[in-house]
């Protein structure tokens, strides 16, 4: 029998004699993108239009338009970056070892075999380097420091009207900066000890940078300055002090670029991550807080401490060490957001410093250097009266060498300690009249002196060159954070040892 249905004849529904589908998802009008297309050619149309436009009104074609397109390089990514960065200094490496060996004009398969033994000598240097500054491999310098002659002591690199409370190094050790009790922040070249000074701006630019007015009974800004911190990059310069405000320099213009309020009391020390923007300020609010300098932004808030916060250090992990009058060191882990605790059990630590990843050193106002590890919590080396004074009560006077102070045992509180960044000598400072090298053995031997190197007066900072060939003081006649003493015969200056290796 005939079927005369036409949906039977045709096959099955939306199908036609071939097979293919009738009703397809591209023709159906609620899948397609005809007003897509139409907004698209719309756009097209509105761009050349304004292409002609722009001609017109320069007075010619859209031909020189094209020129300036073709004349636009592409920009270089961050991967394109750190290539070209990385063979600079391999290029740099291999030249510096080219002059060394003086072969430029030796013959071409010496030169060949020369280039060969260069470029592994290259590549273990740089290992080597890393290694160091990822600090799972200690230099040894210690050894190496030959001991100072009388002559060659400490000498006056830069002066300040009052008492120095902080000094810094840029990362290449060519640059430092200082700041005391009058709000002076000086910037200075270690070689000719050439300064210049950083200008305050007034309190309408400082509330333009995002300042906070005064709080309590000031009626303007504070500018005694308590702690310096400078980036790895040495492009930024951070200040801290009485008026509860982290300030933010650019050091190649010497200009106050940004304020950062949110302490509740004095900020007493800074520190900058080695190698990125992340800036650390601890205050006496008990806080640590952590700021992005590129960003201008308040990031993170650190609690833990139960009395203020004195002295802070970090390296190239996201771990931060501080102290506080708590008689306890902190060790923060910022990513984990975790904490481990050291404690003190009879003094109250006044400063501390990162040797390398796993050991650090502390100073206490009983006159000890503790020397830490981060598998322990408690010090595994002890160097007790690190500072002491051969002294004579009289009158009740301190005599030390015929020098009195008006003071008594604040004069041999370790207010500073500071090592030679991944290197196994460090340094200490106090109001005895002397700064103290340092030989860190390791956790297993522990810290043997090494050479007494005389200044008068409270030393409250130090700074060692990378390469261990100098340290920086800065000198005072009171201490850092208060008036517990005072040295008449000190001066405010900060102080550069030279130091000879073998």
């Amino acid at each position: 029998m005939k079927n005369n249905n036409p949906r039977k004849r045709g096959g099955p529904p939306g199908r036609n004699k071939s097979g293919n589908s009738k009703f397809s998802m591209d023709r159906d009008p609620f899948f397609s993108n005809n007003k897509r297309r139409k907004k698209d050619r719309d756009e097209e149309i509105e761009s050349e239009e304004e292409e002609v436009d722009r001609g017109m009104l320069n007075g010619g074609g859209g031909s020189g338009d094209d020129e300036e397109d073709e004349e636009l390089m592409p920009e270089e990514t961050a991967e394109e970056k750190r290539q070209r960065i990385a063979k600079a200094v391999v290029e740099n490496l291999r030249a510096r070892e080219k002059e060394l060996e003086g072969e430029e004009d030796e013959e071409g398969d010496r030169e060949f075999e020369k280039d060969g033994e260069r470029d592994s000598f290259v590549a273990k240097k740089l290992m080597q380097q890393q290694l160091e500054e990822s600090g799972r491999l200690r230099r040894v310098i210690a050894s190496r420091v030959q001991k100072p002659e009388s002559v060659d002591g400490f000498e006056v690199l830069v002066k300040h009207r009052q008492s120095v409370t902080a000094i810094c190094l840029s990362d290449d050790d060519s640059k430092g900066f200082s700041a005391s009790k009058d709000g002076t922040v000086l910037h200075w070249d270690v070689d000719s000890g050439k300064a210049e000074k950083y200008q305050w701006p007034n309190d309408e630019i400082l509330r333009s940078h995002g300042a906070k007015n005064p709080e309590g009974r000031a009626t303007k800004h504070s500018r005694n300055v308590l702690a310096l911190a400078v980036s790895t990059d040495g492009r930024y310069l951070a200040s801290g002090g009485l008026d509860r405000h982290v300030h933010l320099w650019d050091t190649r213009t010497r200009e106050h670029i940004q304020a950062f309020p949110g302490h509740k009391g004095p900020v007493s020390c800074l520190t900058f991550r080695k190698g990125s923007s992340e800036l650390f300020s601890g205050s006496y609010d008990r806080s640590i807080k952590i700021w992005n300098v590129e960003d201008r932004a308040y990031m993170n808030t650190l609690f833990g401490y139960q009395s203020e916060v004195l002295t802070i250090d970090c390296l190239w992990q996201e771990r931060v060490l501080a102290v506080g009058r708590d008689r306890s060191m902190q060790l923060f882990k910022v990513h984990d957001e975790s904490r481990l605790i050291f404690r003190s059990s009879t003094s109250s630590l006044e400063c501390c410093c990162f040797i390398d990843n796993s050991e650090f050193v502390s100073g206490s106002d009983d006159g000890n250097i503790e020397l830490w590890g981060i598998q322990k919590k408690k010090p595994v080396y002890i160097v007790k009266n690190a500072h002491t004074l051969s002294t004579d009560v009289d009158n009740g006077e301190l005599k030390d060498n015929g020098r009195n102070y008006n003071g008594h045992i604040a004069s041999s509180w370790v207010s500073s300690v500071c090592a030679c960044r991944g290197s196994d000598l460090a340094a200490s400072g106090a109001g005895n009249g002397s700064v103290r090298l340092w030989a860190v053995e390791g956790a297993g031997k522990g810290i043997r002196p090494l050479h007494d190197l005389p200044l008068t007066g409270f030393v409250n900072s130090l700074a060692f060159a990378k390469s261990g060939k100098f340290l920086l003081a800065g000198v005072r006649q009171e201490p850092r954070l208060g008036r517990w003493g005072h040295n008449s015969a000190a001066r405010n200056r900060v102080a550069i040892q030279r130091l000879k290796l073998l």
